[in-house]
């Protein structure tokens, strides 16, 4: 049944029901991220390269071309991929039930050199399997998927909204530096980071550059994803890098949230359809941000209370 919350619709979300259709997705987020790496410039943590969620479903970050800039809408409401420029030019295809990766990358790279942006991005998968099995073909030459079940992806997008605005109220409360609310195409889940301004131990030079990058400094990070290969349904959850002794041991709210091992360090887990049993799903997963961030910001001896930014009314 679904439930709603300030005026949002919080649906179900079965992994099985659209698990290829997810696969595929990915895929195209790939695609379409892979060409706001290609032309953003630099920022720390891989934020130039990330999607954000709108009122319409999942954009690009504003990027540069030649003498004017563009954007890449996924729009979940329509179901078409748009691309606006600021020089007033607009083209759009469907996203449509049999749309292979193959045929989605070339009809965006087509449009790309109708308007006159030329670029080349490296036209593989990044990190993707299916059932256990890495997909490394080309984009190009991945027909095989082609599923979009058009009600499965407007779901995961209304979750992804809820989700975001929440994500967003949580950010208020602290000083420090904190991420936007953003998606990363590469795992497809949509996260949320806090840090305390303390660099975290040196990566070796054998671990990739993305998490050298992505883990320059502690942090405490939270996120949600629709389920996977290992975890086969959606679930929030949070993890404290570097992991604390014992953080395993600290008090979750709601109760319903647990500890699980994750590579070998505690990670918080709420699983969605918990949350959807909640009386109230907006203040538990508040619930479950804070009390996961307080376990690990305690042990790692972050200022907890000097980085507390207070409602207005109190300044």
């Amino acid at each position: 049944m679904n439930k709603t919350v300030a005026n949002m619709i919080l649906p179900k979300i079965e992994l099985e029901a659209w698990e290829q259709s997810k696969i595929t997705l990915n895929l195209y987020l790939q695609v379409v991220g892979k060409v706001q790496l290609a032309l953003m410039p630099r920022k720390n943590h891989w934020w130039n390269v990330t999607l954000l969620v709108n009122s319409k479903g999942l954009i690009t970050h504003t990027m540069p071309a030649n003498d004017f800039n563009f954007e890449i809408q996924f729009n979940f409401l329509d179901h078409t991929l748009e691309v606006t420029t600021s020089n007033g030019q607009y083209e759009t295809f469907a996203l449509r039930d049999g749309l292979s990766v193959a045929d989605f990358y070339k009809e965006i790279f087509a449009i790309l050199d109708k308007l006159d942006i030329h670029i080349k991005i490296i036209a593989h998968p990044y990190d993707m399997t299916d059932k256990g099995n890495p997909i490394t073909a080309p984009f190009e030459q991945l027909t095989q998927y082609r599923s979009y079940n058009s009600e499965y992806v407007h779901r995961f997008w209304q979750i992804l909204a809820w989700t975001s605005e929440i994500f967003n109220e949580f950010s208020g409360r602290f000083y420090g530096k904190t991420s936007p609310p953003q998606l990363f195409w590469h795992h497809l889940d949509i996260a949320m980071t806090r840090f305390c301004g303390k660099r975290g131990p040196q990566l070796s030079h054998d671990s990739t550059i993305a998490n050298r990058d992505a883990y320059s400094h502690e942090l405490i990070s939270f996120g949600f994803w629709a389920g996977d290969e290992k975890v086969r349904e959606a679930a929030y959850y949070s993890y404290t890098y570097p992991s604390p002794n014992d953080l395993n041991k600290e008090k979750l709210e709601p109760i319903s949230a647990k500890w699980v091992d994750s590579n070998g360090s505690p990670e918080a887990l709420l699983m969605y359809d918990d949350l959807l049993d909640e009386k109230d799903p907006h203040k538990a997963l508040l619930d479950f941000l804070e009390s996961s961030y307080r376990a690990g910001a305690k042990l790692r001896g972050w200022d907890i209370e000097g980085n507390k930014c207070p409602p207005i009314s109190q300044i």
